[in-house]
């Protein structure tokens, strides 16, 4: 029996555990914005574009919000530092360990921005680069190492390119926009090679919507090599991208140097409620995930169905091959489906994000009849 955010809203249960205590927090929950275009997509727009979860924020994280917002006059320290605490516990660390952030994407241009002068970032030819590019403006190189032959990661190639040139390792585990997860004892191989100086970022924001996660994850890896930093974020299984709350795993020495180049306080009181309130509800993350993957299903299937095919994904969105990424974009967007175009050379591959079900339905309905 399908799921639906409407029902995880009004109380119904999965595994018999209730997702909402009452009917007060539901109408509180599903009161509408005055304008919907304002914090989400125009009106009759399916948007799979982003990669966002729209079965999120959990009730738990709504509720939380509720009634913290009026404590919003005065700054989130405290919210910091309990977050830090529960996320401490859950990965049995100290709060030494923990570094939160306004998303995942300010510790990870922290990280950028601690790269030496001079220093280039190795990376695969094709990830989420957008934090290194912070580096780039102050003058730093990215050194690009092409995938393998089937798009996955390739860490052979990676460790053969490691020199003295070489001031930080990146790597998104799965990776965006392929999809494609590297498996853990690789990595952990991987990593227990590189030299102790050379700072190694592993992005896992997709992480919990993986198949395996403890297999997926190198996070307790943390104290026994001080250069790896983990990344994790609220914004995907979590459903929690415009509340801007993330957090790096990393040993103390490291976590202190990467809160030195922080931007803001460490977050906000409506995010940082939401994030404590929702880190440990099992229930709204077994939810999200059968959404993300039932969507994620629907996608897959279309995608067989018009004749194409799509790399094996491991997130909440699929990378499909296509004859031209950009005028299928153009074709979706006028008929009111937002997905990605091409990525620089790869021009014949279409991201595709899972958002609501009828919106991957719209989408599965088109893609046969613009390909």
């Amino acid at each position: 029996m399908e799921l639906s955010r409407r029902r995880m809203l009004t109380g119904t249960t999965i595994g018999g555990a209730a997702l909402v205590g009452s009917s007060a927090m539901a109408q509180t929950a599903t009161a509408p914005a005055k304008d919907p275009s304002v914090f989400g997509p125009p009106p009759g727009v399916a948007q799979l574009s982003r990669n966002e979860n729209p079965f999120g924020p959990a009730p738990s994280a709504i509720q939380a919000i509720y009634d913290e917002a009026k404590n919003g006059c005065y700054y989130a320290n405290g919210g910091v530092e309990k977050l830090t605490g529960i996320i401490a516990s859950h990965y049995s660390l100290s709060p030494d360990n923990i570094t939160i952030s306004s998303g995942s994407t300010e510790v990870l241009c922290a990280a950028a921005l601690a790269l030496p002068d001079g220093k280039a970032i190795l990376c695969p030819e094709l990830f989420w680069d957008t934090t290194v590019k912070y580096a780039e403006r102050k003058g730093a190189t990215l050194k690009r190492v092409p995938l393998a032959e089937d798009m996955s990661v390739d860490l052979d190639a990676m460790a053969k390119a490691i020199g003295p040139d070489v001031g930080m390792i990146q790597i998104c585990n799965p990776n965006n926009p392929t999809g494609m997860a590297t498996g853990g004892a690789a990595l952990r191989s991987f990593i227990q090679n590189v030299p102790a100086d050379i700072p190694i970022l592993v992005d896992e924001a997709y992480n919990e919507l993986t198949s395996d996660p403890a297999f997926f994850s190198v996070s307790d890896m943390v104290n026994d090599h001080p250069n790896l930093i983990v990344c994790r974020t609220f914004s995907k299984i979590f459903g929690m991208a415009g509340l801007r709350v993330g957090y790096a795993l990393s040993h103390p020495d490291t976590a202190m140097e990467l809160r030195s180049y922080l931007m803001s306080f460490g977050g906000n009181t409506a995010g940082l409620s939401a994030a404590i309130a929702s880190f440990e509800d099992e229930t709204f993350k077994t939810y999200s995930k059968y959404q993300v993957l039932a969507a994620r299903k629907i996608i897959m299937d279309a995608v067989t169905g018009a004749g194409l095919t799509a790399l094996p994904s491991e997130t909440n969105f699929v990378y499909v091959k296509v004859p031209d990424a950009d005028a299928l974009q153009k074709a979706m967007a006028e008929n009111g489906v937002s997905i990605r175009g091409a990525y620089g050379k790869w021009t014949n591959w279409s991201r595709v994000s899972c958002g609501y079900i009828e919106d991957v339905k719209r989408y599965a309905e088109l893609l046969p009849q613009l390909v």
